[in-house]
């Protein structure tokens, strides 16, 4: 076995890993980054369907309030390395990025590449190691402290001296980009906490076949309720995405976290859709005699134009059970109530989740109670650090989860 040595060894060349890397260098540290993929920052190429959604432009209290399940643990990241940091970072490295709404920031290009190529070019100009196409195979600890690594380069297996790890491999989720839980078995081995690992910000599957005909709808501005066990638990309004039996969008991806939970617990998971949210019963109950009036004539099939997507029609139509050539004329009290009453609580029934392959991050990791918040250096062994995803802490959508990747690698390195 080949040996060398080095001051740091970063494990994972994610956002989380180069952010560490790079700065434990400018800090005057070797750094050795270790990537099993065969080029840095698979997943953030994918995140944010290619744009890549960097940060969020929240204070440290709103952000803080977005990470579960203890999100405070970052307070000492954040007062060390935050949003601002984050945008002049990248704008050093010739990178604008672009304020949108929802205070996200995407880079200006709308390219995720030009974020991977940031992180990457300064690594190259500061002259990292990164080595591709390499391993981990174990960790080495002795008296419950770092003495190095053993890792796998083109079937040819090294031994690096260190008494500095930073583990930065994911979770689990998008495992085609390498976060298949390696860095889990590396912590369990040294003694650490695994919160157990869930998909969370994923798509839900529905039980009943109500959208099977349904290719593709995004429902803009809607309000939706979580229900678990026949109780509101969590609510988001904004957009929601319907593909056949898939539910998706920024509404779904949030409230994803309890319903994979509730899931696992063998528990009744609704989605309720209000389609009206702007309107109470009472306003549209009276907007509905209005276009039943003004439309005395017209078929419930047409007059359903005025109220929904075309695409839902044939949806609420079989739902109703109300004849579709009825005219609006003919519908009565009873029959206008419970189209009220589908607009404002329409339910759905969710059989499962669509897993890791599809989860944009994990609910779940090394727990937050064995590292140290102020340096994210375990407790339990000394030398040994972790940044990113790895950790049991997630978020909404919106940027959270990057800036919790930069922050964590940032003060890891630090």
């Amino acid at each position: 076995m080949k040996k060398h040595k080095s001051d740091l060894v970063v494990v994972g060349a994610g956002a989380a890993g180069l952010f560490a890397s790079i700065h434990a260098t400018e800090l005057g540290l070797k750094v050795l980054t270790l990537e099993k993929n065969e080029y840095a920052g698979k997943k953030l190429f994918i995140t944010g369907k290619g744009r890549c959604n960097v940060t969020n432009d929240s204070d440290i209290g709103n952000f803080i309030n977005q990470i579960y399940p203890n999100g405070k643990f970052l307070y000492p990241a954040f007062k060390n390395f935050f949003v601002d940091e984050v945008i002049s970072f990248f704008e050093k490295q010739n990178v604008p990025l672009e304020l949108e709404r929802g205070g996200r920031y995407f880079p200006k290009s709308n390219k995720s590449s030009d974020i991977v190529n940031a992180l990457v070019n300064r690594c190259k100009s500061l002259k990292i190691n990164i080595l591709y196409n390499s391993k981990v195979i174990n960790i080495l600890s002795e008296n419950n402290e770092i003495f190095g690594l053993e890792y796998e380069s083109n079937n040819t297996k090294f031994q690096v001296e260190t008494k500095k790890i930073i583990l930065c491999t994911g979770g689990k989720s998008y495992p085609l980009t390498g976060s298949t839980g390696d860095g889990y078995n590396f912590a369990q081995k040294l003694g650490h906490t695994i919160i157990d690992p869930k998909p969370s910000l994923v798509s839900l599957i529905c039980k009943d076949n109500f959208f099977e005909n349904i290719d593709n709808l995004t429902l803009k501005n809607i309000k939706a309720n979580l229900m678990i066990d026949n109780k509101i638990c969590k609510c988001e309004f904004g957009e929601l995405e319907i593909q056949g039996k898939i539910l998706l969008g920024p509404v779904i991806l949030t409230l994803s976290r309890w319903a994979v939970e509730a899931l696992e617990k063998k528990q009744k998971v609704d989605i309720v859709i209000d389609f009206k949210p702007a309107l109470d019963y009472e306003q549209l109950n009276k907007r509905l005699i209005k276009d039943f009036n003004e439309n005395s004539k017209t078929k419930f099939e047409n007059l359903l134009k005025l109220i929904i997507p075309i695409k839902l029609i044939p949806v609420f139509i079989k739902v109703l059970e109300i004849d579709k050539n009825k005219l609006a004329n003919q519908l009565n009290s009873n029959e206008r109530k419970k189209i009220i009453q589908q607009l404002k609580e329409f339910k759905i029934s969710i059989f499962e989740n669509s897993g890791f392959a599809n989860a944009i991050i994990t609910n779940g990791g090394i727990n937050t109670k064995e590292i140290n918040p102020q340096t994210m250096e375990s407790k339990i062994i000394k030398g040994l650090f972790f940044a990113g995803e790895i950790i049991d802490l997630d978020a909404k959508t919106g940027g959270y989860n990057l800036q919790i990747a930069f922050s964590t690698g940032w003060l890891a390195a630090m």
